[in-house]
């Protein structure tokens, strides 16, 4: 057997679920039903699902300790980035504008990348970093999923 190529669900570890949602749901993302409040909440993408879960529910649930240093704990990165394509530089910018009003902190300001695209970075509430970037050779469908190569 082989395993599908594909993420069907990001679950992001988090201190509060029900801050972390009102986080997202300030962005303008949709919510779904199927949620349980203050216990998991799902959000639609373009793509896969997006889940928050408490930290230590994840931890627990994986036979893992809790309140283990993360990767890199000195400089705060986690080893892992999300990101969200758009359509140009300024929709980049726009959304950094968006996600800081929402109370994320802009970690890297819209900028040239030196591979030819425009990109910045932000933390959400909860530390996991998430860039925004546009990519001039990877076109985005209707869906705004980039479509490579």
């Amino acid at each position: 057997m082989s395993v599908p190529a594909r993420v069907s669900l990001a679950t992001l570890g988090v201190a509060d679920v029900v801050r972390a949602t009102e986080f997202y749901e300030s962005l303008g993302w949709r919510l779904s039903p199927a949620s349980l409040p203050g216990v998991v909440s799902f959000f639609h993408t373009a793509g896969g699902l997006l889940s928050l879960v408490a930290t230590d529910d994840i931890a627990a649930d994986a036979g893992l300790p809790t309140r283990v240093p993360p990767p890199h704990a000195a400089t705060g990165f986690r080893g892992t980035t999300l990101a969200i394509n758009v359509e140009s530089p300024a929709a980049v910018d726009e959304a950094l504008r968006t996600v800081v009003r929402a109370g994320a902190t802009l970690v890297k300001a819209g900028g040239a990348a030196e591979w030819g695209g425009y990109l910045g970075y932000f933390t959400d509430p909860d530390g996991h970093l998430w860039e925004i970037t546009y990519h001039p050779d990877w076109p985005l469908d209707d869906a705004g999923t980039p479509r490579l190569p």
